[in-house]
This record gives C-alpha cells, sequence and structure tokens, in this order.
C-alpha cells in the first residue's frame, strides 16, 4: 500500500514551516512487514533529500550511515525496509527556524498519527531528537494515554524503558542532515540506540 493514501494536511496556520514543502512518504510498502519504525524531525529544505526521493538523498544517506555504525549492513532505503525499517518525519514540511513551535508539532502529529495507523506488528519506536518525542507524546495524549518520553535530558533518559502501543520507544538524537555529521560525539549514542531497536526484532 502507498502510505501517503488518505493521509493529508487540512492544517492552515503552522506559521513556523514552509507550507510549499510538505512530504508524506509514498513509498508502496506491506505495513506488515514494518518491525521498526524511525521518527525523525521535519521533512528536508530540498525536496530531493527526503528519505525516498530517487538519487542520493541525504536523510537516506545520513540513515543509512547510522544503522551501519549499528552494524546494520544496509545501503539503501530499499535495503531498510526489506530489514523491517520504515522511516519517516514527525513534522511534514520544512522548518523555517531552528526550533519548530510546540503549537506546529501537536498539529502535524495528527498527521503521523494517520501515518502509523498500518503499522501494527512494530517492535520497536526510534524517536530521533525532541521534536519526534514530542510528536509521539502528543499521540499518546489524544488516544489517553501518559507521556510516553518523560520530560529531561535525552542523555539521561535514554537508559529507561519506554513502551509505545505496546513496543518498546526509544529517545535517542536526530540522525537525518547534516547534523548527523557535525555532532560526531552522538554517533556511538545513535548507534547504540538502533542496535537495540535492532535487537528487539525476530
Amino acid at each position: 500500500m502507498r502510505i501517503c493514501d488518505g493521509v493529508s494536511c487540512t492544517e492552515g496556520s503552522c506559521a513556523d514551516v514552509r507550507r510549499d514543502s510538505c512530504i508524506i512518504p509514498d513509498s508502496d510498502i506491506d505495513p506488515g512487514a514494518i518491525r521498526v519504525v524511525l521518527i525523525s524531525e521535519s521533512a528536508p529544505q530540498a525536496r530531493e533529500d527526503c528519505y525516498y526521493a530517487p538519487g542520493d538523498p541525504l536523510f537516506a544517506r545520513t540513515t543509512t550511515e547510522a544503522f551501519r555504525d549499528a552494524g546494520v549492513a544496509v545501503a539503501s532505503m530499499d535495503d531498510l525496509l526489506a530489514s523491517g525499517v520504515y522511516c519517516t518525519t514527525a513534522v511534514k514540511c520544512a522548518k523555517l527556524r531552528p526550533v519548530i513551535s510546540a503549537r506546529t508539532v501537536r498539529a502535524c502529529s495528527a498527521l503521523l498519527e494517520k501515518e502509523l495507523v498500518p503499522f501494527r506488528n512494530v517492535r520497536a519506536w526510534l524517536l530521533m531528537g525532541d521534536t519526534a518525542i514530542s510528536a509521539v507524546n502528543a499521540i499518546a495524549k489524544r488516544e489517553g494515554m501518559p507521556r510516553v518520553i518523560p520530560a529531561g535530558s535525552t542523555y539521561k533518559l535514554r537508559s529507561g524503558a519506554y513502551f509505545f502501543r505496546g513496543a518498546r520507544a526509544f529517545p535517542s538524537y536526530l540522525q537525518a542532515g547534516p547534523g548527523f555529521y557535525i555532532e560526531k560525539s552522538k554517533r556511538s549514542m545513535i548507534a547504540d540506540d538502533i542496535r537495540s531497536a535492532m535487537a528487539l526484532l525476530p
């Protein structure tokens, strides 16, 4: 199925994102085969850098590098999908400022919530950065559940055990985009989190 079918944005008041850059993955995949869902921050500034763009998109490049750091032998997004990993963003539009407002994250989490409906066999959620964590917490709140990830520094929270929709949730750091190369100190922690998530696969 195409994940983007039935998922569209009707929100018109998100002032801190580029509304003309909305990207919802349109890959044709089998949701039942997905065991790990990775959620990063927001869509890239350039459409050709999104996860499933043709060629050598930046998001795919840094993400496959992060998985290789964790010992997972992948070279492309197709390899990740074949390994049971689906990647998406919490906010579907490119951001205009370094920090995305809580209002925008909450609004866009409704799209993410619809997008995640078909994934019923997830064993692990990789929440890459504060925006992804906030979006999943917003979904949980609408479902009448407590926060998935408590407030606090990701560095301190990583040692805890958290759950979302019956599967482990891992608070981690952003792996998509140029920051992955800049913040080298976090690469080993990202690799550890990915390794822990992949260890849950059958």
